[in-house]
């Protein structure tokens, strides 16, 4: 976390990666405004109270939160991937807003080998210490894409040629039935609502997690192990 108005401008100077920038509602902070609208970071404008909740140092009215991680670009992990001769595998974390579950998924996926972790620019869990924590170090090593429209990022990756699959228990097939031994994304949903209808909707198929019991759902960091690890078992057959 850094704050005052000077901190703050010179992480923005820096090219850190920020995930939150809040400034006073009632103050100008215009440099601020210009410099984090030039390098497309988004700025939530806040009364005074919120900011002297989250410190009682002297904040000026700007708190930055900058990222613990440096965000890849999904082109160049999937360009990479291929001329590496690997066969892609990419998890997509639809608002997914828990830190300990996002963290919990990362460290599945990366102990499988999937190649990058996308998450939405907005709505997505902040990587902070207890996502780092949760995912034992994990985020020190998969790639993670950080993409402004999850629709775009779906379109970019089936004209890439992969195959995206939405594990959703509004599918018909059984996410065993599901091929994923060629170039795949996966979906998973966030805590609330699962996946999005448009995302739902452009997927080339949408698989189910056969349950047998009571209650309704898995845990999303439970599910997303069970699909990743049926990736592997299929891929290594």
């Amino acid at each position: 976390m850094v704050f005052g108005i000077q901190s703050v401008l010179e992480t923005l100077r820096s090219g850190k990666e920020i995930d939150r920038l809040l400034v006073q509602r009632e103050l100008g902070h215009t440099e601020i405004l210009d410099l984090a609208h030039e390098k497309g970071i988004q700025v939530q404008k806040v009364p005074l109270e919120k900011l002297n909740r989250i410190t009682r140092k002297n904040h000026q009215g700007a708190i930055a939160f900058v990222s613990a991680i440096h965000y890849a670009k999904l082109e160049n992990v999937i360009a990479d991937t291929f001329e590496k001769g690997q066969i892609p595998l990419v998890l997509i974390l639809d608002r997914i807003t828990d830190v300990r579950n996002f963290g919990a998924i990362a460290r599945t996926a990366e102990c499988a080998g999937v190649h990058a972790i996308v998450i939405p620019s907005k709505g997505a869990a902040q990587i902070n210490a207890d996502a780092m924590k949760t995912s034992s170090g994990a985020l020190n090593f998969i790639p993670v894409c950080r993409e402004d429209s999850l629709l775009q990022t779906v379109d970019f990756l089936q004209n890439s040629g992969l195959r995206v699959v939405a594990c959703t228990e509004k599918g018909k097939n059984s996410m065993y039935s599901v091929d994923y031994t060629g170039p795949t994304a996966i979906v998973m949903g966030s805590e609330e609502d699962g996946i999005s209808d448009e995302i739902i909707r452009k997927s080339d198929d949408l698989a189910v997690i056969p349950q047998s019991g009571q209650v309704g759902s898995l845990n999303v960091s439970v599910a997303a192990g069970v699909i990743i690890y049926e990736t592997v078992r299929q891929r290594n057959l």
